[in-house]
């Protein structure tokens, strides 16, 4: 781009923050979505996610729900999707994450076929 400005690539991260109960996603430090959770003994309710309007089809729910769902396998939580998108992000990745779902509640998420 000759003598134009160049913009640098953006910095995306995905951060917990069990004070808040919800997993966030910043690019350069600014929030632009969230996850919110419900956690119990060995299980993490993944209740509800969003992003800022203005950033959607940039793929960042997708970032977002991933890391969340890395995290939760890492730590050795089931996973209950009662937010629609995480339900049919496992349904798109269900080699990476239908295991997370307890066999017995995937129906009620309609994971089950």
């Amino acid at each position: 781009m000759a003598g134009g400005a160049r913009s640098l690539p953006l910095i995306t991260e995905v951060t917990d923050h069990p004070d808040r109960r919800r997993y966030e996603v910043t690019e350069d430090d600014e929030l632009v979505g969230l996850t919110t959770y419900r956690l119990s003994e060995g299980v993490i309710d993944l209740d509800h996610t969003e992003v800022d309007p203005a950033r959607r089809g940039r793929g960042l729910a997708a970032v977002l729900v991933g890391a969340v769902l890395d995290d939760a396998r890492s730590r050795g939580l089931a996973v209950l999707p009662h937010c629609p998108y995480v339900a049919d992000f496992i349904g798109g990745h269900r080699a990476d994450y239908l295991h997370l779902v307890p066999e017995d509640r995937r129906a009620q998420f309609g994971l089950d076929a």
